[in-house]
C-alpha cells in the first residue's frame, strides 16, 4: 500500500542547521511533555529525560529510519490520577509496564501475520478520517492555550505563518522557533513572564527520580488496571505511523515494518516506568512540525531528543522554557494541528477513496464524528474514547460491511 502518491521535497542540513531545526522540535513537544506529569503529580524535568531516552530506544528499534518523537501521553493522565488514588504513585508506576506488555504484543501478532493484517483492519478508508481526527481532536486543546491571551496568540500564529510564507534560507527552517521567540519577547513586554522561578533555579540538577531511582513496587491491580487503557494510545500509535509516512513520503509500515515501531515505543513506555516518568507516545506535534516545514530527518529528531535529555539536566534552562505563556504555545498549535489534519485528506484523495459509495461514506462519517466529538464509552475502571475509540469503530465497520462489487474489484 503507497502512503503517498506526491514527491515530496527533501532539504539537505548542514549540522548546525540540523541543530537548530531538532531544537525548535522539541519547543513543540515541550508544552506537552512537561503538562503531563504536572498534571498526574510527576516530575517535568523527568518526563523530558524520559521522553529523550525513549526517542533514542524507538530509533534504535526502528534502525534510526522513522523520524518520530515519544513524549508524555495524554491519554494516560486519568487512569494515573485514578491509579495512584488507589495504589499510591510507587505501583502505579509499575502498572505503567503494562502499557509496555500491549505494545508487545500488537508487535508480536503484526510480525506473525505480516502485512496483511494491517492492509485488513487499517485500509485507507479508516486511516484517513482517524489521521484527520488525530489532527482535529487535539484542537480544543489548542484553543485553550490559546484563549488565555488571543493577542499574544495571534502574534505567535501569525510570526510563524510570515516565515514560513515570506522567510528565504534558515529562517524560513524555523518557523515555531521564530513563533516563540516573538511571542515570548512580546509577552516580557506585557510583563506576563515571572522570572523568580528562573532565579531561582540550579544551573545544573538530576530530574529527582534519577538520583533516587528505586524499582517500581510491582503489584498485579494496577497492571492488570493499566492494560486496557493501553489500547487506545496503540491504535493511535498505527494511524501515526501512517501520518509520518505521509509527511516523509515513505512506507514505514513495511521498512523497518510497523512490528518495530510498536516494539520501540513499548520498550520506552517500559523505560518511562522504570525510571519514574509517564508513558510516551508518538508525537502529532512533532509530526505537524515536520509537515509545515518539509524536514523529515530522523537524525533532526534524534538531536531533539538529545536535547530534551540536556534540558532535564539543565535547570535554568528548564525554568526559562516553562516561564513561556501557553498562549504563546497555544498559537504555534492552532496551526500545526490543522496541517495534520490535511495529511488525512490527502491520504483519502491520493488513495482515491470513493466517498460516492455508501461504504465508505459510513465509515467515514462514524470515525470523525466520535473522535471529534469526543465520544467515551465507560467499560469499569476506565473508558475507551478519543480517537482508540473512533480508530476502532473504524476498524470494526470495515470488517463487518460487506464490500460492494466495485470494491472487491478494486
Amino acid at each position: 500500500m503507497p502512503v503517498m502518491s506526491q514527491p515530496t521535497k527533501t532539504l539537505t542540513l548542514s549540522p548546525a542547521r540540523k541543530t537548530i531545526v531538532g531544537v525548535q522540535f522539541l519547543f513543540v513537544a515541550f508544552g506537552a511533555t512537561v503538562l503531563v506529569p504536572l498534571l498526574v503529580g510527576l516530575d517535568p524535568a523527568t518526563a523530558l529525560f524520559t521522553a529523550g531516552l525513549g526517542t533514542f530506544i524507538f530509533h534504535l528499534i526502528t534502525k534510526g529510519k522513522v523520524p518520530i518523537f515519544l513524549g508524555s501521553s495524554f491519554a494516560f493522565i486519568a487512569p494515573i490520577i485514578s491509579a495512584s488514588e488507589q495504589w499510591g504513585m510507587p505501583g502505579t508506576l509499575a502498572g505503567m509496564a503494562g502499557v509496555a506488555l500491549v505494545y508487545f504484543v500488537m508487535s508480536a501478532l503484526i510480525k506473525w501475520q505480516g502485512r496483511r493484517l494491517i492492509e485488513r483492519l487499517f485500509p485507507p478508508v479508516v486511516i484517513g478520517p482517524v489521521i484527520i481526527c488525530i489532527g482535529l481532536s487535539l484542537s480544543p486543546s489548542a484553543v485553550n492555550m490559546a484563549k488565555e491571551n488571543w493577542l499574544l496568540a495571534m502574534i505567535s500564529l501569525f510570526t510563524a505563518i510570515l516565515v514560513l510564507v515570506l522567510g528565504r534560507g534558515l529562517i524560513k527552517l524555523v518557523p515555531v522557533v521564530c513563533g516563540i521567540v516573538v511571542g515570548y519577547i512580546t509577552s516580557i513586554m506585557m510583563g506576563l513572564v515571572d522570572f523568580s522561578t528562573i532565579n531561582s533555579a540550579p544551573w545544573f540538577a538530576l530530574p529527582p527520580s534519577i538520583i533516587h531511582f528505586h524499582l517500581p513496587e510491582f503489584a498485579w491491580e494496577p497492571f492488570l488496571f493499566m492494560i486496557p487503557v493501553a489500547i487506545a494510545p496503540v491504535i493511535e500509535h498505527i494511524g501515526d505511523v501512517y501520518v509520518v509516512g505521509a509527511v516523509a513520503n515513505k512506507d514505514f509500515v513495511k521498512d523497518p515494518g510497523l512490528h518495530r515501531t510498536l516494539l520501540g515505543d513499548g520498550l520506552a513506555c517500559l523505560a518511562a516506568a522504570l525510571f519514574g516518568g509517564p508513558p510516551v507516545t508518538t508525537y502529532s506535534e512533532v509530526t505537524g512540525a515536520m509537515q509545515i516545514t518539509r524536514i523529515t530527518s530522523p537524525a533532526v529528531i534524534r538531536i531533539a531528543a538529545a536535547t530534551a535529555i540536556v534540558f532535564s539536566i539543565i535547570g535554568k534552562l528548564s525554568a526559562l522554557l516553562q516561564s513561556i505563556p501557553s498562549a504563546v504555545l497555544g498559537g504555534i498549535m492552532l496551526l500545526l494541528f490543522g496541517s495534520i489534519a490535511s495529511v488525512g485528506i490527502q491520504n483519502l484523495v491520493n488513495h482515491k477513496v470513493d466517498l460516492n459509495e455508501t461504504r465508505n461514506i459510513i465509515i467515514v462519517s462514524v470515525v470523525l464524528t466520535l473522535g471529534i466529538g469526543g465520544a467515551i464509552i465507560p467499560m469499569g475502571s476506565f473508558s475507551l474514547s478519543g480517537i482508540g475509540l473512533s480508530a476502532l469503530a473504524g476498524v470494526i465497520l470495515n470488517l463487518v460491511i460487506p464490500l460492494t462489487r466495485a470494491n472487491e474489484e478494486s
